[in-house]
């Protein structure tokens, strides 16, 4: 629940749109407008920094840190994915494949 209402994807598809909004017509002053200009590698080395600290923060235990996290690896996923230009709609369409076929997805199919 967030603020009384259930999360949904729409949330996570309406902050995609700002994502691409930035990287299309960059604002100064962006952080996401930044990491665009910055470029794939950037972004990348982001995305394993918040993946570590994701981590770290599960094996301490702190949920509101954990939380924390998840949230910005979520959102740096987010502007790799628009970075190259993947439509948004392709993440719960793959999540939902992956769940009618199972748990393992692709590697279930590659046996």
């Amino acid at each position: 629940m967030l603020g009384g209402t259930t999360m949904s994807w729409c949330f996570l598809d309406e902050l995609y749109k700002i994502i691409e909004e930035r990287r299309d017509k960059p604002i100064e002053g962006s952080y996401t407008s930044k990491l665009m200009s910055e470029g794939l590698e950037i972004i990348v080395d982001k995305i394993l920094e918040e993946c570590f600290e994701l981590v770290e923060a599960a094996y301490k235990g702190s949920e509101n840190d954990t939380v924390y996290e998840v949230s910005d690896l979520i959102y740096h996923v987010l502007v790799l994915t628009a970075f190259i230009k993947i439509p948004s709609s392709r993440i719960p369409e793959e999540l939902m494949k992956r769940r009618s076929l199972g748990h393992g997805g692709r590697k279930a199919q590659s046996k």
